[in-house]
């Protein structure tokens, strides 16, 4: 099992249809994604790397980036790949952990290729040498957009094997130590997800395009997959990211899209539609499906969108061990305002997907009645198989079969999952997963610092933002800037504090542990 297969199957199967869009222009057929993907790959190959060996991708949203993943699956490669947001130093960590042999960038995340070391080789996705890999020795320059392939393709290079459970996407996400952990994600998993898309949060079928506004580099990009496997278009927005306007317009000259955004971005493409007039039904030219997940969204908010946009909403619970499959709350479930228990389940995230069993548990992993709050535990096909190097962490998260998440939630009689909590001190803000112990150990490094906590407080558009509680060594003094210009030098902008409160001394338990439940008050998280 590789999924480099899936991309063959759609080259043979109709080769001349559109797949790959930079805006409203087409960059390549499924025949050109194929054997640009199988060129790569080759290149790969030849520049020494094996099967499992790793491959970076630190790009922005990219045409591009479809190619050079599916690149990486031919050739029996492990892609990782990287949030653009990082900063270059987070970035070599990833690179100095995960082994990596190679990596491919864009200028605005890294203009300089040489600030990545230990790799075989660095590659700017818009180099003509990029080009060349893609397009072949006779396309050594920038080829023209229009320059697809419209025949079959009579023989593709062989797709190296793989096995079902080989690694085929390690993640990197988040952990309490401050680290990231690489999740390691097999074929099987992805394949998983693919399938379950159909089943669970919507049925695609070849006319349909999904937009690529919110990362590639994370839920979004694996969604190529199922999209792929029914024939779709995937289109990168000309911006590279998200921008209301251009995506509304972008749904009127390509037909409705689907895409997948955090909350902070569905309540945005909300306001653009408030903002300029449109009705439910203008609203459904420019958008098929969006599923929302990453982060709460707040019942409030998902009223407003239905009534504003109408029913174009899917709702998705997962996490990186378990990519994307965890529950929904579909269309049909959001639409239901006749059900009796409709408010409540505006307020859950839906029902176990297809191929995963929900169990809500007390600490010793037995499960336990409706209504009542405990861990949220997921079981199936979906779920990785371990962290990279990382024995202890997967110790900790998978235990007799079930993948402990970190969160708190219950479940009601008839299945729907209410999050109530997380046992972790994740802050998720627009979406990004950040830990306070990462931005911690960055601020107490920081001059004149003599302690720091950091919280999440409520915020309108982000969901949380990032509050630094500092107290200063004695005569020193602190300012935000400074502290904000240190930040920025050290780890992405996204992870720093947009707020500090200077505080003479932490709140503390006898053990000295510092009481962050009273610093969550004091920002009005509880």
């Amino acid at each position: 099992m590789n999924l480099a297969h899936l991309l063959e199957r759609a080259a043979l199967q109709h080769p001349a249809r559109p797949a790959i869009f930079s805006g409203t222009q087409c960059v390549a057929t499924h025949s050109d994604w194929a054997l640009r993907a199988a060129r790569v790959g080759a290149h790969l190959r030849a520049a020494g790397l094996a099967p499992g060996d790793r491959v970076v991708i630190f790009m922005r949203n990219h045409p591009r980036y479809l190619e050079l993943m599916f690149g990486a699956w031919w050739a029996g490669l492990v892609v990782v790949p990287v949030n653009a947001k990082l900063h270059l130093k987070e970035v070599q960590w990833i690179v100095e952990n995960a082994a990596a042999r190679w990596a491919f960038v864009t200028a605005d995340v890294a203009p300089d290729t040489a600030a990545l070391t230990g790799l075989d080789g660095v590659m700017d996705a818009d180099s003509a040498e990029c080009d060349a890999w893609t397009h072949g020795a006779e396309h050594a320059v920038h080829p023209e957009p229009t320059s697809v392939r419209a025949e079959p393709v009579e023989a593709l290079p062989t797709i190296h094997p793989r096995a079902p459970t080989d690694t085929a996407w390690l993640f990197y996400t988040s952990g309490t130590t401050g680290r990231p952990k690489g999740v390691m994600l097999t074929h099987r998993n992805l394949m998983t997800m693919g399938l379950t898309y159909f089943n669970d949060v919507d049925p695609i079928d070849a006319g349909d395009a999904i937009a690529y506004a919110a990362p590639m580099s994370h839920g979004a990009g694996i969604y190529a997959i199922p999209h792929l496997m029914a024939g779709a278009r995937h289109v990168v927005p000309a911006s590279g990211g998200f921008d209301a306007a251009e995506l509304f317009a972008l749904g009127l000259q390509l037909g409705p899209l689907s895409l997948f955004a955090a909350p902070t971005i569905v309540k945005r493409i909300v306001d653009e539609a408030e903002s300029t007039g449109l009705s439910p039904e203008q609203c459904g030219q420019s958008f098929k499906t969006i599923v929302y997940g990453g982060a709460p969204m707040y019942a409030a908010d998902i009223q407003r969108a239905l009534r504003v946009m109408g029913p174009r909403f899917v709702q998705i619970y997962g996490q990186g061990e378990s990519p994307m499959v965890g529950t929904a709350l579909s269309r049909a479930h959001l639409a239901d305002a006749a059900h009796p228990r409709h408010a409540e389940r505006l307020a859950s995230v839906g029902v176990a997907q297809t191929p995963v069993r929900i169990r809500v548990a007390g600490p010793d992993g037995e499960p336990l009645p409706p209504g009542e709050v405990g861990e949220v535990l997921i079981q199936g096909d979906s779920v990785m198989g371990s962290y990279w190097h990382n024995p202890e962490a997967t110790a900790a998260a998978l235990r007799d079969g079930w993948l402990w998440t970190g969160d708190m939630g219950a479940l009601d009689a008839d299945g729907f999952l209410t999050l109530k909590d997380r046992s972790k001190d994740l802050i998720i803000s627009g979406g990004s997963n950040i830990y306070p112990r990462e931005v911690e150990e960055v601020l107490l490094t920081a001059p004149g610092v003599a302690e720091v906590a950091v919280v999440g407080a409520p915020d309108p558009e982000w969901g949380e933002i990032v509050v630094a509680f500092v107290v200063p060594q004695a005569g020193a003094a602190l300012d935000a800037k400074a502290l904000d210009a240190f930040c920025l030098d050290q780890i992405a902008r996204f992870k720093r504090p947009k707020r500090y409160e200077f505080v003479e001394a932490l709140p503390k338990n006898n053990y000295g542990k510092v009481l962050k439940t009273e610093l969550r008050e004091r920002v009005g998280l509880c």
